[in-house]
């Protein structure tokens, strides 16, 4: 993979936008080879204010993001993807005060569509908070087709 790829681009589609910036999704690097993201826990990203538990909102959102960058780094390359279907199964509540990670990998890549799983935990990945599998659509050009002019089809 591209050392600029990894370096670079990788870590501002982690955080680069203003969404991620704001829950404050930072890039941990690639770890055998699936892309991980570290949200530090802070108090207004909490769910419950008696138990210091980040919200599950924010744990669905940390999975749909970690499983785009998992779809990016299997095509070492930025393409536009759309997140197409998914499940996340929550298996226990995350510790409080502990910051959150999650990684991801892309297992199928089809010209149209990529399949990813994808894990939050904290330390340990094999104690997750929770899971996901997830299918995103990718949007680019197929070989052997034009791109259609507004209002006129592709040749085939």
């Amino acid at each position: 993979m591209h050392d600029s790829f990894v370096d670079t681009i990788l870590p501002q589609l982690a955080a680069g936008s203003a969404h991620t910036g704001a829950l404050g999704f930072v890039f941990d690097g690639l770890h055998d080879g699936d892309p991980r993201i570290r949200v530090p826990w802070r108090a207004d990203l909490v769910g419950d204010p008696d138990t210091g538990v980040l919200a599950g909102g924010l744990v669905t959102t940390l999975l749909d993001h970690i499983g785009g960058l998992a779809v990016w780094t299997a095509m070492a390359e930025f393409q536009p993807i759309a997140t197409l279907d998914l499940r996340v199964d929550y298996m226990r509540a995350a510790h409080p005060r502990v910051d959150l990670l999650a990684q991801a990998k892309c297992f199928r890549l089809t010209p149209t569509i990529a399949f990813v799983r994808a894990w939050a935990f904290e330390e340990d990945p094999s104690d997750p908070v929770a899971a996901a599998q997830s299918a995103y659509v990718l949007n680019r050009a197929r070989p052997g087709r034009e791109e259609a002019a507004p209002g006129r089809e592709a040749n085939a």
